[in-house]
C-alpha cells in the first residue's frame, strides 16, 4: 500500500472546552427555561425572538417564501425517502409461539411516544434533514414529533425552506431552537417544550456534545463526527466522477474526511492533477480546498483485496464502488454506513433523492452501528405467558437456577407456582 495524498493533522478546538461549555448550556435551560433559550438564540445566532413555537399561519406563508420547484422537489424526496422507509417497516414483524408446552413467547413492535428531531441551520437550509428524520418517525408511528432548528438570519426565523420540508415530513411541533439548547430543552423540557423520549438527527461538535451528556435521561441515534467518504476504484473509473464525489463530501465541512482507494496509479494520478483545479470552479472551493489539503487522502493498492481490506478497518460512512467488477466484491465489504455500488451511484443521490436515509454513522462506528431507520424509532419488546402446566416445566431448572446465584426470593417465586414450598 502506497500513501499518495495523506491526512494532514489539523489542531480541532479544545474538547474539555466544548465539553464544559455544553455543561453550562444544558445547566441553563434546565434552570431558566425559555428564557435561557431565548437569550442564547441572541448570543449565539444573532437573532432575537420572542417564541420558541412555530405557529401554523407561518409555516403556512413559508410556502409563498419559496419557489414552486423546491416545494415539487421536496415532496419527489419525500416519496423515496417514506417508500424505503415502508418497506424497511414491513420487515419488521410482531412474533408469537409456543415454545415448550403451556408457554407462549413473544414480542410486540412499538413505536417509541415521542422524538425530537434536530436540523442543522449554517450557511444553506438542510431540508433534506428534515424529511431524513421527521418521516421516518411518522412512518414508524411515533406519536409526537418534535423538531427544533435554528434560525436564519435572514428570516429571523428558521428557514422557510426546512419549513415546508418539515411540514410535508409531518413534525407535530416546531421549535426555532439551535445548538447545544436545542437538545437540553427536548431532553429536559421547559415551559413550551415537554421533553422527548429520543433524539435524533446531525449537528455540529455542540450539539454531538450535548447528546452525549444526556444519554441515560433520554435515547439518541448517534454520536456523529464530520462527515466521511471512502471510494475503491480501479482503472475503469471515471476520474472526473471520482474527483466530484470527494470534492461533493468536502464541501460539507472543513473536517470532512474524503478518501480513494485505487488499484490504478493512473487513476490516482489524474484524480490529484484535477482535484485543486475543479475546486477552484466552485463558489464553495474555500470550504473544499481546506477540507481537501487537511482530511483528502488516496491510496494505492496492489489488488482489489487489498482494497477491500483498507475499506473494513476504515468503516466509513459512505462508501462508494466503482471497479469493473462490483457484484464480485460488494458482499466481502461489511463495515460502511450506506454503500453506493457503480459508476452512477454518488453519494449526493443517497444525500437527497434515492431514499435510504443519509443519517450515518461516522469515526469507524459502522463497524457496530447502522444509519438511521425506522428501527431506531421502534421497541422490539418480548412477552411471556405461562400456565399452569409450563409452570411445572420450568419449575425444576428455574428453581435450582436461582438457588445456584444465591437467590432465594426467587427460588420461592418460582416454587410458590407450583406447590412446592
Amino acid at each position: 500500500m502506497i500513501i499518495l495524498k495523506d491526512i494532514v493533522k489539523s489542531s480541532e478546538k479544545n474538547k474539555n472546552e466544548v465539553r464544559k461549555l455544553v455543561a453550562k448550556i444544558i445547566s441553563r435551560v434546565k434552570s431558566k427555561g425559555n428564557d435561557a433559550i431565548i437569550e442564547m438564540t441572541e448570543h449565539f445566532d444573532g437573532v432575537k425572538i420572542d417564541k420558541l413555537e412555530i405557529p401554523e399561519d407561518e409555516i403556512k406563508k413559508a410556502y409563498d417564501l419559496i419557489d414552486e420547484k423546491t416545494v415539487k422537489t421536496l415532496h419527489f424526496a419525500a416519496e423515496q425517502i417514506e417508500l424505503f422507509a415502508k418497506r424497511q417497516l414491513a420487515c419488521l414483524k410482531p412474533l408469537e409461539f409456543e415454545g415448550i408446552s403451556g408457554i407462549i413467547l413473544g414480542h410486540k413492535l412499538i413505536p417509541i411516544g415521542s422524538c425530537g428531531c434536530y436540523i442543522p441551520g449554517g450557511g444553506y437550509p438542510l431540508p433534506s434533514t428534515a424529511l431524513m428524520t421527521v418521516l421516518i418517525a411518522k412512518v414508524a408511528g411515533v406519536k409526537r414529533i418534535v423538531a427544533c432548528s435554528p434560525p436564519s438570519k435572514q428570516f429571523l426565523s428558521i428557514h422557510p425552506t426546512i419549513l415546508v420540508a418539515l411540514d410535508i415530513a409531518g413534525a407535530d411541533e416546531i421549535y426555532c431552537i439551535g445548538g447545544a439548547q436545542a437538545i437540553a430543552a427536548c431532553a429536559y423540557g421547559t415551559e413550551t417544550i415537554k421533553p422527548v423520549d429520543l433524539i435524533v438527527g446531525p449537528g455540529n461538535q455542540y450539539v454531538n456534545e450535548a447528546k452525549r451528556q444526556v444519554i441515560g435521561d433520554v435515547g439518541i441515534d448517534n454520536l456523529a463526527g464530520p462527515s466521511e467518504i471512502l471510494i475503491i476504484a480501479d482503472e475503469s473509473a471515471s476520474s472526473d466522477y471520482i474527483v466530484i464525489d470527494l470534492l461533493a463530501q468536502c464541501e460539507h465541512d472543513p473536517a470532512t474526511r474524503s478518501a480513494l482507494v485505487t488499484t490504478s496509479r493512473k487513476l490516482a494520478n489524474r484524480v490529484l492533477e484535477k482535484i485543486e483545479k475543479e475546486a477552484s470552479t466552485l463558489a464553495t472551493s474555500k470550504v473544499i480546498l481546506k477540507s481537501w489539503e487537511e482530511n483528502g487522502q488516496i491510496i494505492l493498492v496492489d489488488n482489489l483485496e487489498e482494497a477491500i481490506e483498507f475499506a473494513n478497518n476504515y468503516a466509513p460512512e459512505h462508501l462508494e464502488v466503482q471497479t469493473a467488477c462490483n457484484n464480485e466484491i460488494v458482499d466481502k465489504l461489511v463495515n460502511f454506513g450506506s454503500l453506493f455500488i457503480g459508476h452512477n451511484s454518488p453519494v449526493a443521490f443517497g444525500d437527497y433523492v434515492s431514499g435510504p436515509n443519509h443519517t450515518l454513522p461516522t469515526m469507524r462506528t459502522a463497524r457496530y452501528s447502522n444509519g438511521l431507520w425506522v428501527g431506531n424509532f421502534i421497541k422490539v419488546s418480548s412477552y411471556q405467558k405461562i400456565n399452569k402446566k409450563g409452570a411445572i416445566a420450568l419449575s425444576a431448572a428455574g428453581s435450582h437456577m436461582a438457588k445456584t446465584e444465591g437467590l432465594l426470593a426467587h427460588q420461592r417465586s418460582i416454587n410458590i407456582r407450583t406447590g412446592k414450598l
